[in-house]
Order: C-alpha cells, then sequence, then structure tokens
C-alpha cells in the first residue's frame, strides 16, 4: 500500500493481520504496521493489545514496541502508564535511535518540553561522537532537539550545528522552527502568507524526500553456517563468497563506499538458505542465479529485515562478533 493512497485503516490492519499469519518470520514489522492503522482508525484499545502480543512474544525490538504502546497509552487516556514505560525506555538506554525518538516527540507533543529536550539529548550523548558521521538515523533526533530547543527559547550549541548541516532543505532549522510562525497563520498581510507558504513547501519537500527512502540501501549479510549451507547447495555462488571472512569484509567496504557518494540510509539484511530459496522460487528462477541476491537483499529490507549501518555508538559489531562495532570491522 502506497503511503499517498486513501485507505481504510481497518481494513488495512486486517489485511496486514492476514499477511502476518502466512509470514510468521515476518510478524513483527506487520504486527506494527497494522497497530499504526488501528491507531489512524481509533481503535487505540485494539492497538495496545497488538504491541502487547508483541511484547509477549520477546520481540526483535523490544524497546521500539515498547516506545508506541507508550505513545498510543498517553493518546487514550493512560498518561500514568506511558510516564512509566517512558521511564523504564529512557532507564534502559536502548541504542537504537528510533525508540528515543517515539519517546521525545511524545514527550513534546504533551508540551513536556524539558523532559523532551532531555531525551533527545541523552540520545544524541548515546549514540553521537562528535567530529564523527552523522548515522542517517539519527538525524531526526538532531532536528527534533533543535525544534525543541527553539521552543524553549534555548541558545545554539553544537548539536544545533549538526542539526543545520544534516538538514536537506533550502530553509533553515532557524526559520522552520521559529514558534512566531504560529503567528504568521493568522495574519492578513499577504507577504508574511506567502513567506510562510514557501516555509510549508521547503517543508513538505523535505518530508516527501524521506518517504522517497520508505526502507535503507541494504547489503546481504550471511552468517557463517549460512553461508557454509549455500556454498555446499549452489557452489556457483563460490565466486561470490570466495570466503566469510572476504564476505564480512567486501560487505564493510561496501557499505563505507556507498556512505562515500553520499547515500543515506544504509542498512544490512542477515539471510538464510530457506528464505533465500523460498525468493527463488517467487522469482522462477534458480538459487545458483548471482543476479538474485542484490534483490533478495532489497526485499528483506522493504519486509523490515534491515539493520541502520554503521552501528550506533558503543554498538557490538553487525557481523555478531560480540566486539566493538569500534574495534571489529569499524576499526580503521
Amino acid at each position: 500500500m502506497r503511503p499517498d493512497m486513501p485507505v481504510d485503516h481497518t481494513t488495512e490492519a486486517e489485511r496486514l493481520l492476514r499477511t502476518a499469519a502466512q509470514y510468521p518470520e515476518d510478524h513483527e514489522p506487520l504486527f506494527l504496521q497494522a497497530a499504526a492503522h488501528l491507531e489512524l482508525a481509533g481503535d487505540r484499545a485494539r492497538a495496545a493489545g497488538l504491541y502487547d502480543t508483541l511484547l509477549a512474544a520477546s520481540p526483535d525490538h523490544p524497546h521500539l514496541v515498547k516506545a508506541l504502546k507508550a505513545a498510543n497509552l498517553w493518546e487514550y487516556g493512560h498518561e500514568a502508564e506511558a510516564r512509566a514505560i517512558i521511564d523504564g525506555l529512557r532507564t534502559a538506554a536502548p541504542l537504537d535511535p528510533a525508540p528515543w525518538e517515539i519517546v521525545a516527540e511524545t514527550l513534546e507533543h504533551h508540551d513536556e518540553l524539558e523532559e523532551a529536550h532531555d531525551s533527545f539529548t541523552s540520545a544524541l550523548n548515546l549514540l553521537l561522537t562528535p567530529g564523527e558521521e552523522v548515522p542517517y538515523a539519527t538525524h531526526t533526533l538532531l532536528i527534533g532537539r533543535h525544534r525543541v530547543r527553539r521552543l524553549l527559547g534555548l541558545d545554539h550549541d553544537p548539536w544545533d550545528a549538526l542539526a543545520d548541516s544534516v538538514h536537506p532543505s533550502s530553509v533553515g532549522l532557524d526559520e522552520l522552527h521559529d514558534p512566531k510562525r504560529l503567528w504568521s497563520l493568522g495574519s492578513d498581510n499577504p507577504a508574511e502568507l506567502q513567506a510562510e507558504i514557501a516555509r510549508l513547501r521547503a517543508e513538505l519537500g523535505s518530508y516527501r524526500t524521506a518517504l522517497s527512502r520508505p526502507f535503507p540501501v541494504a547489503v546481504l549479510h550471511w552468517p557463517a553456517p549460512e553461508l557454509r549451507e549455500l556454498l555446499a547447495a549452489y557452489p556457483t555462488l563460490a565466486t561470490e563468497y570466495p570466503s566469510h571472512e572476504a564476505h564480512l569484509t567486501q560487505l564493510e567496504t561496501s557499505l563505507r563506499d556507498l556512505a562515500a557518494t553520499g547515500t543515506p540510509n544504509l542498512g544490512i539484511v542477515t539471510a538464510t538458505v530457506p528464505s533465500y530459496e523460498a525468493f527463488a522460487a517467487s522469482e522462477q528462477s534458480s538459487p545458483s542465479n548471482a543476479d538474485l541476491l542484490p534483490q533478495y537483499a532489497t526485499t528483506l529490507a522493504a519486509r523490515g529485515r534491515a539493520t541502520p549501518w554503521p552501528p550506533p555508538r558503543n554498538a557490538t559489531c553487525w557481523c555478531a562478533s560480540g566486539r566493538p562495532y569500534r574495534e571489529c570491522h569499524g576499526a580503521g
């Protein structure tokens, strides 16, 4: 379903839940999408039930599910429970930007600006190191923190300068986040209204740019046991994967090359042989066809299976070595 198409949200939620029953390996992202549609339909109690079902099943992204649950609960009158979940998330300090963004924006939406500012700041201090590359997934944290600081009337600091540098619009963040804009919307001055229209168009353009890349540009990662099984079954793919060590090195190199060309929103998808064989069958092709590999990676990313790259600060390496990324494939 394209995001710009009209939809009956309850019907779409039901479709997603049926799909989740057919593809249990993808039930988490499908349940999250279904819950979002139920929230839009006003059925927040049922959405909360989906979040509870996910949490009971030990999801891959428990902090994200808890953050979404808290945001939903607060919207339909369960503020105390939502605050308790948010406090727990802030204490847990997840290394994924998404839960922090949801928590901070939920607090901002309910006029808890000081707490929102603290959440944005805590996330950036945890996930970013000054002077290093800014991961795409943290851009919205920087921009959200800038917005809240403008509402609080705080002076610029280094994080605000960094937010300006990653902001894609031709209209600067100071102008977009100016609290006085609200007053201009009630103006009867044509020049002021025209200026506001220009700012809104710039903001909408940035939003459309973000939507144009709904899932990461992903690179395929084969864990060592899966790669051994793959090459045993399809030995012609050894030209693509001469060794597991070479595969890991090439994966990191490819991502760095993409980043160097300015490609944002990069990710890694983990492959399995049964999933790859099922994909090949769906394409009416042989798994030994190396041309299927990038298509398989894109399909996994579209199904919500991608892990953002580079890993957040202090996170373990994507290769599952257990070592910090900086001391493993992130070294050098």
